[in-house]
């Protein structure tokens, strides 16, 4: 069950060249360990303007929202989460925000399996079929 009074996450999903870009947090969230540069949406924001600036204050990348992927409650965190396909504009991607991040990496599809050996959300999951090598 999603709790109402705390913001959406909004996830930017980025590919480029057929390889998807992950992150990895310092502190998992329970499984997750691997995941997409995401983050509250804040107060008057849209979904997809907060993928674009958490990819960006996360990993220095300038992205560009294509297309809302959907949205769901997140059964490890319980969190709203929004799923945001987003190119890459500019920009070489790189650790940015060191308190939360790791590393970073461009996964192609068997980098990704060992990153993330659990299935994806499904529209995130039809999305990443079709775009991936």
């Amino acid at each position: 069950m999603s709790d109402p009074t705390r913001p959406t996450i909004a996830a930017a999903v980025i590919i480029d060249d057929g390889r998807l870009l992950l992150v990895r947090r310092r502190v998992s969230e329970g499984q997750l360990s691997w995941q997409f540069p995401a983050g509250e949406v804040e107060q008057g924001e849209s979904n997809e303007d907060a993928a674009v600036r958490e990819a960006n204050e996360e990993t220095g990348l300038t992205v560009r929202a294509t297309k809302s992927l959907g949205s769901r409650v997140h059964p490890n965190t319980g969190r709203t989460m929004d799923y945001i396909a987003c190119d890459r504009v500019d920009g070489t991607a790189f650790v940015a925000d060191e308190e939360e991040l790791a590393e970073v990496a461009w996964c192609d599809r068997a980098t990704l399996a060992k990153h993330v050996p659990y299935p994806f959300y499904g529209p995130v999951q039809e999305y990443l079929d079709a775009a991936l090598l």
